[in-house]
């Protein structure tokens, strides 16, 4: 029997078996993103005081070094309560092993979903690894218009927005060619 007569038994029988060789995206994907995150932290840390900022396109987004000591969009940033930081890092690392469980039970042609979970995991691992070295996230990119701020951001969650679109995107069937008529 050879591989491709074990994998279309696999699906048939329901199970999703996807060869090693397959699997590159999902560690290559999720461990570039955190490369990437971390050289952009790493600069914004070297480059910027806390609070200091640069103009990138004047009036409308600015790089300004942030500490993020809360959850995502600065949810319970201002909240203080013992042992925040490693509350916040054990329900991160609960949550990436969740979704890092999700995408590997995912088939080999659900190529959709398994890129949007590779940000999703890439983006997450980057900043739990700023919550357990440093305590809080850096964050840098400051989009604004006239008096309105976005919440700053990173790398990282970029790569989470966009994985989590993909992710919606892919639920509700675009790009897909199969008919959803039954």
């Amino acid at each position: 029997m050879n591989v491709t007569e074990t994998n279309n038994e696999a699906v048939s029988a329901g199970k999703h078996h996807v060869p090693a060789q397959s699997r590159r995206l999902e560690l290559w994907l999720p461990l570039l993103i955190v490369v990437i995150d971390q050289l952009a932290k790493a600069l914004v840390r070297t480059r910027l005081p806390l609070h200091g900022s640069v103009s990138v396109v004047p009036g409308l987004m600015d790089f300004t070094h942030v500490r993020n000591t809360g959850a995502a969009f600065g949810i319970l940033n201002a909240a203080d309560f013992p042992f925040k930081g490693v509350v916040i890092a054990i329900i991160a690392t609960a949550a990436l092993v969740g979704v890092g469980l999700y995408a590997a039970s995912l088939a080999h042609h659900q190529l959709v979903a398994r890129v949007g979970l590779a940000l999703i995991i890439g983006g997450a691992a980057g900043n739990l690894l700023d919550r357990i070295v440093d305590g809080s996230v850096v964050d840098f990119v400051d989009v604004y218009w006239r008096t309105y701020h976005f919440w700053a951001f990173n790398v990282a969650d970029s790569a989470i927005s966009v994985g989590v679109a993909i992710m919606i995107l892919d639920m509700l069937g675009f790009g897909t060619h199969v008919s959803k008529t039954a």
